[in-house]
Formats: C-alpha cells, sequence, structure tokens
C-alpha cells in the first residue's frame, strides 16, 4: 500500500467486499436489538422463508418475529443506511468541487434549505401527499444552492467563477438567514411545532418501505453521476487551469455535481431531517484508507457512511435507556471532530 495514494485498484474490490460485509453484519446485528431480542437464527429462517417465497411458519412467535422484522425494524435500518450512504456520497461530492475539507451539506446551507422546504410542507400539512416533502426540500435545496452560488460568483476568481472560500462563508450566511425563517415557521405552526422540531432534529422513527425504496432510487442516481465524473473530479483536484487544459469543462461539471450533491442531501433530508457531520467526516475517515482518487473513495465512502449512521441510529435505538433523534447523537460525536478539522486545516 503506498501511504499517499491508498490502496491500489487491485485491491478496491476487496475493500469494497469487507465494507459490504461489514454492512450485511450490522444490519443482522441491529435486527436482532430493540424492545423485543429476535434470535439470529429465526431472522434467517424468517427472512429466507421471504426470499424463498415458501409458506410461513403458522407458529404465534414466528408470526410476532415476522411481523416486527419486516414491518418495522427492516425499513428504518434499510432506510438508515441508504440515508447514511447518501450523505457521504454528497460530503465527497462537496469537498471535491470545492477543495476543502469543511465543504458539507450542512456548512453550505443546503442541508437548511432543504429543511426550510420541508418545514413549509409540513405547516401547510401537506405531508399526507407522499412526493410534497421530498419535493419541497429539493427545492428548497436546489434554491439555496443556486443563491450560494449566485452571492459567491466572481467572474475574476477562476475558469468556473467560484472560490471555495466564498462559498462556504456564502453558505454560512444564507444558512443563518434559513435557520431564522425555520424559527419563524415554528412560531406560526402552533399546534404542530412539535412535529416540525422533531423532525428537524432527525429520527428515523416510523420508517416504511417507501421511504427506503424513494432514497434507494436518489442514492443510485447520485452515485451513477458522482462515479461517472469521478475522473473529471480527480482532474479538478489538480487546479483549474490544469483541469481546463485537459479538457474539463469547469462550469458545466461543477454544476452538475453540486446539483447531484444537493439532491442527494435534499432527499435525506426530507425523509430523516437535519443529520450534521456524517457528510463531513466520513470522506476524511476514508481518504486514510483510499486516497484522494474519487473513484475508490466514492463506493467506500457510501458504504462506510452507511455503517457509521446505522451504529449511531442502533445506538439512539436499542443501547440507551431513551430514544433520543439521531441528529443530537451526530451533532455531539462530530462536533469536536469538525473543531479538530478546521483547526489543522488553518495550521495547514
Amino acid at each position: 500500500m503506498n501511504k499517499n495514494n491508498g490502496i491500489s485498484f487491485k485491491n478496491t474490490r476487496f475493500v469494497v467486499a469487507c465494507f459490504t460485509i461489514v454492512l450485511l453484519i450490522a444490519v443482522l446485528i441491529s435486527l436482532t436489538m430493540g424492545y423485543l431480542h429476535i434470535p439470529i437464527g429465526q431472522i434467517l429462517h424468517i427472512v429466507s422463508e421471504r426470499l424463498a417465497g415458501s409458506a410461513p411458519s403458522t407458529h404465534q412467535m414466528a408470526d410476532t418475529f415476522r411481523a416486527v422484522i419486516f414491518d418495522v425494524r427492516l425499513p428504518r435500518i434499510l432506510t438508515c443506511v441508504a440515508v447514511g450512504g447518501a450523505l457521504s456520497v454528497s460530503g465527497v461530492l462537496f469537498q471535491g468541487i470545492l477543495l476543502n475539507p469543511l465543504a458539507d451539506p450542512y456548512t453550505l446551507g443546503v442541508s437548511a434549505g432543504a429543511a426550510f422546504g420541508a418545514s413549509v410542507a409540513i405547516l401547510l400539512n401537506l405531508s399526507a401527499t407522499f412526493v410534497s416533502i421530498p419535493l419541497f426540500a429539493f427545492i428548497g435545496a436546489c434554491a439555496t444552492l443556486f443563491f450560494v452560488v449566485f452571492l459567491s460568483y466572481s467572474s475574476k476568481q477562476n475558469a468556473a467563477g467560484l472560490s471555495s472560500n466564498n462559498l462556504i462563508l456564502s453558505g454560512i450566511i444564507v444558512a443563518a438567514i434559513l435557520s431564522a425563517g425555520i424559527s419563524f415557521l415554528k412560531f406560526v405552526a402552533n399546534e404542530q411545532v412539535s412535529v416540525i422540531i422533531f423532525w428537524l432534529m432527525g429520527s428515523f422513527a416510523s420508517k416504511t418501505w417507501g421511504n427506503f425504496w424513494t432514497v434507494l432510487i436518489f442514492l443510485g442516481l447520485g452515485t451513477g453521476i458522482a462515479l461517472f465524473y469521478a475522473r473529471d473530479l480527480n482532474l479538478i483536484s489538480l487546479g483549474n487551469r490544469a483541469a481546463s487544459s485537459l479538457g474539463v469543462n469547469l462550469k458545466r461539471i461543477t454544476l452538475i455535481l453540486l446539483i447531484t450533491g444537493s439532491m442527494l442531501a435534499a432527499i435525506s433530508v426530507s425523509i430523516s431531517g437535519i443529520i450534521g457531520f456524517v457528510g463531513l467526516l466520513v470522506p476524511h475517515m476514508i481518504r486514510f484508507l483510499t486516497g484522494p482518487d474519487n473513484r475508490r473513495l466514492i463506493p467506500v465512502s457510501l458504504l462506510a457512511g452507511a455503517i457509521l449512521l446505522l451504529a449511531a441510529d442502533t445506538i439512539t435505538r436499542a443501547v440507551l435507556p431513551h430514544e433520543i433523534p439521531i441528529g443530537i447523537l451526530t451533532a455531539l460525536t462530530g462536533g469536536p471532530v469538525f473543531c479538530w478539522i478546521f483547526k489543522k486545516s488553518r495550521m495547514r
């Protein structure tokens, strides 16, 4: 292994396979944990029955286990896995485009924009419509992104007209404005204020199969786009002038990848609420293993983000005496690491 470049391409598939196995084991362990303990043997038997299409057991306890697995735990666990992967891929894209270790959907204000849009949908009582909250969250995220880009754009900066520092500063400003807007929505929400507050703290409680398939579709689309432009993203890291000389259309690719990252952040926020620091921390941790090559970093970060968020959700659901919103746990653990990254980058 080369310390500068991380794993070789020959070992990339092996690492992806190892992370996939760890993720499957984590899902299996999480299925066993909760108010009702389900033995691993029972889980494997029930899942194999469903996959094989054979007649289910008629035992009363088996019926209870089956209902808990397929109606309660598995939709929540798989939704958590998909959201963790989406947030991580989104963080890889933002950091790769802006060449800044502090860039992620949270610091650029995209998560706040998605939260504002989703809060408007909740306030208007549109949550009964399945697509309303994801649609409003996506609109809010894209509107925030374009306003941040407009605020930070300068034709004198570089070929793309964008500066990473200006983008992050603009994102912080816009996020502060949106935070005030969300506070105003909570003020006028009356009896719905508790719904908005609980949703904003982030949670995977009561997630359904529909939530999982929605995130999975967007995750597949976003990851496909990210991998397709992974080579161009690598060239952008060489500098805008070098990337342009090598045939990279900076404006087009930057816009496409920013929209893709915003889409992944928006769908995650719309399903789970605000969960900060996942998109910031996971790419940093995985770069120590894979190096900066985005062709390796994107798939491994996806799996690592899924594992990390599933572990956090399992702790809040089955380990702690009382379940707390997962956004609180990720903020409490990710905040100090964020401070360390910021201090380290300033020293450089």
